[in-house]
């Protein structure tokens, strides 16, 4: 393998490394726009420049497409360097608008940062910026701002080499260059789309959702696992920071609402990608929420509930449990401590694939919608969905069961977090905590186990189901 140094320091690269991997594998940062790890190597931006020593001196070039060679030696922050970044950022900076006031990306923005670091000056230029088309339609989730583009075609060629959409494309040259959806509609339809809008480094492309909804220094991240298939991506939780808390009435809830979705890399499982179905999961989390204990449709305080659920456990000669695939493994666990041993365990399907979307292909989206099906089948099996017609008691544990394969007669439990006519229809309910309000792991389809963390406090009213099961198993004999 051959050996380099860059800036005094000597290191090791592997075979076919660029100077960037080499410099990146080594922890030594180099400054790009258009490179990426997962993407082809187009040497737009001309921002990675590095000086390599010569007999001649020392000659500059961009580190992105240079190969690695024995006894190289580089230097990244030399003054012939410095000069050539500095003339870059002048370039690259000549037509943008300049309006970082109200740009989404402002926080975020590499250009922002390369700037103060690498340029830090006002424009030399003495003609008129070239203007381009601004809030372009890209796709009904993209809007696209032409002006702050720099063209590093990072969005395209993620369409072609990732999501293998060839949804964008570039039109025309220099500084009249604009970034295009082809019209075959690909790109509306592509179910990766999103991800342009993380990799763009200025803020060109804007996700209509997040648009103008939030700065990203009013925001926090928490690491989480999009509950949208059996794949289980890692993923951030965007939501409003403590010390940035609206106060104002009527806007106290968007203090515990996530305001965006993205990708936290898991070389194990997704990458530094996600679709888009793991960006719209805050639909999901979001909806209406059950509060309140019932008993046949009827408000009851949470103990009273537990005690009556408790009288029908003891009471029942054959009680099946349906458990949810969205349970966390910790949850899953406690009912098998709590209740396994009283219950004939059946798991089930929380959702099934909506109308219209992808159901599975070769990239990340997989057919099982759910986050924790291999978890649930460690512990209880592959047994399919079948409830035995002497059932004569059915705990059911969160979504996706048509009440009407639940044998009449037979008594009902039900552990849910949302509002639907099924709460209603059980001889006792039980709200439950989501994801968000709780710490714990999913397991997906391969066996790789995912960590998600509490974003959010648990509403009033609302009982974590390990709690619920230890509760419930005091006069349950759940280890009898």
């Amino acid at each position: 393998m051959p050996r380099l140094t860059i800036d005094g320091r000597e290191i090791e690269a592997a075979a076919g490394r660029t100077v960037m991997e080499a410099a990146t594998d080594a922890g030594i940062f180099i400054p790009y726009f258009c490179w990426h790890p997962k993407l082809s190597v187009p040497g737009n931006c001309r921002i990675c420049v590095v000086g390599v020593e010569d007999k001649g001196g020392e000659w500059v070039e961009i580190a992105c497409n240079m190969p690695v060679t024995e006894g190289m030696v580089v230097y990244t922050n030399s003054e012939k360097v410095r000069a050539r970044r500095k003339a870059t950022m002048q370039f690259i900076t000549l037509n943008h608008p300049v309006d970082c006031g109200i740009c989404d990306k402002a926080g975020e923005c590499t250009l922002q940062d390369y700037h103060y670091e690498y340029n830090g000056e006002r424009s030399i230029s003495v003609d008129a910026k070239a203007h381009a088309t601004k809030h372009y339609s890209l796709s009904p989730r993209i809007v696209l701002d032409n002006e702050r583009c720099i063209q590093c075609t990072r969005c395209v060629r993620f369409t072609r080499e990732i999501s293998k959409s060839n949804g964008l494309g570039m039109q025309n040259r220099a500084d009249h260059s604009l970034v295009r959806a082809v019209e075959d509609g690909s790109f509306a339809n592509d179910p990766y789309s999103d991800n342009v809008i993380d990799i763009c480094p200025v803020g060109a492309l804007l996700s209509r959702s997040f648009l103008h909804k939030a700065r990203v220094w009013y925001l926090k991240p928490t690491a989480s696992v999009c509950p949208g298939c059996s794949r289980g991506c890692t993923v951030n939780l965007w939501h409003r920071r403590p010390e940035w808390r609206l106060r104002a009435p009527g806007m106290r809830a968007q203090n515990e609402t996530i305001d965006r979705v993205t990708p936290l890399e898991n070389p194990a499982v997704n990458g530094p990608w996600i679709c888009n179905k793991g960006r719209d999961i805050a639909k999901v989390l979001g909806r209406a929420r059950a509060e309140t204990a019932m008993l046949k449709g009827r408000p009851a305080e949470l103990q009273g509930a537990i005690a009556q659920a408790r009288s029908l456990i003891a009471a029942a000669r054959k009680p099946v449990a349906v458990v949810s695939s969205w349970a966390s493994n910790e949850e899953l666990a406690a009912f098998k401590a709590a209740l396994g041993a009283r219950f004939s365990v059946l798991v089930k399907a929380d959702h099934e694939p909506e109308p219209g979307e992808v159901v599975q292909d070769d990239i990340l989206i997989r057919a099982d919608k759910n986050p924790n099906t291999a978890g649930a089948r460690a512990l209880f099996g592959e047994a399919p969905l079948a409830l035995p017609p002497d059932a004569d008691l059915v705990l059911v544990w969160g979504e996706g069961l048509d009440f009407g394969l639940i044998p009449a007669g037979a008594k009902i439990v039900y552990l849910n977090a949302w509002l639907q006519p099924e709460n209603g229809h059980a001889d006792v309910f039980f709200p439950t905590s989501i994801q968000t309000e709780r710490d714990g792991h999913y397991t997906n389809f391969a066996g790789v186990t995912s960590a998600f963390t509490q974003c959010f406090p648990r509403p009033a009213g609302v009982a974590d189901a390990q709690a619920l099961f230890a509760a419930l198993a005091g006069q349950a004999g759940g280890g009898e």
